[in-house]
């Protein structure tokens, strides 16, 4: 009878989520507070007649994942990293981990789902409680919200994807930030470095932009994934919708279809 090989362990799923909760559960209740005031200002201006609409969620949204979420899911993903491949560092707990009935591909890809999850949960919590309050207040944006959805799983695969790598290649735990840092800010600093250079010992050289930026994720990122305004007049509710719309999901795409082969090379 040929043998079932399992690619995933409900067990330790179940035990990375349980054991890492402090972590998960603390950016959810601190990211809580962001729909709570939200709130608040709602009621505010609802008292006052003004009714937000469409486009103001679009907004919202599209700021958020556009400032805010590529810095914050590059550190929270190499926090994530950090704790789901920590056994890596301890002969003894490698010694555990691959004497359960656990084969080592298994074991892989279920520490990776349970690092993505961990990075999703807080912006399930904080974008769920932001639509159920678009919702009954009347100005929900569907397409603005499929959008950040994509960019946030996009962006997560990313950083997560490289730190799984770094991990993969360190043999400490004071290593992998350290690697990770170096890799994700090692091409602008050295072009950076390299043109200063050019343009202090050799004349009539200018400083050049960075022809290399693409490597550095971030930059890039927050080079082309921006928020961007139609110029027109809003004459209808749809209209309206449109008058807000996200550009560079394609960068942020490219990027996340290269988080997946750093997890697949990890």
């Amino acid at each position: 009878m040929q043998s079932k090989r399992s690619f995933f362990n409900k067990a330790l799923f179940r035990k990375n989520l349980t054991r890492y909760w402090p972590l998960w559960g603390g950016m959810s209740i601190a990211g809580s507070f962001i729909p709570l005031y939200m709130l608040l200002e709602l009621s505010t201006r609802t008292s006052l007649g003004l009714a937000p609409g469409p486009n103001d969620f679009a907004e919202l949204l599209y700021g958020a994942v556009t400032i805010f979420a590529p810095t914050f899911l590059m550190v929270y993903a190499l926090l994530c990293a950090m704790l789901v491949w920590n056994y890596l560092y301890s002969p003894r707990a490698v010694g555990l981990m691959h004497t359960l009935p656990v084969d080592r591909t298994c074991l892989f890809v279920t520490n990776a789902l349970s690092g993505l999850v961990m990075l999703g949960i807080p912006f399930l919590v904080v974008g769920g409680l932001l639509c159920l309050l678009a919702l009954a207040f009347g100005f929900f944006n569907l397409l603005a919200a499929v959008n950040t959805v994509a960019a946030v799983i996009l962006l997560a695969v990313l950083f997560f994807g490289l730190a799984t790598l770094c991990a993969m290649l360190t043999g400490h735990t004071a290593m992998l930030p350290a690697l990770y840092l170096l890799l994700n800010f090692l091409a602008a600093l050295l072009e950076t470095m390299v043109g200063f250079l050019n343009q202090t010992f050799l004349m009539g050289i200018p400083l050049q932009s960075m022809q290399l930026q693409f490597l550095t994720p971030l930059l890039q990122i927050y080079e082309n994934f921006t928020m961007g305004y139609l110029d027109m007049e809003p004459a209808s509710a749809a209209s309206q919708e449109s008058a807000v719309y996200l550009q560079g999901l394609g960068t942020v795409a490219l990027y996340g279809l290269a988080g997946i082969g750093l997890l697949a090379l990890s």
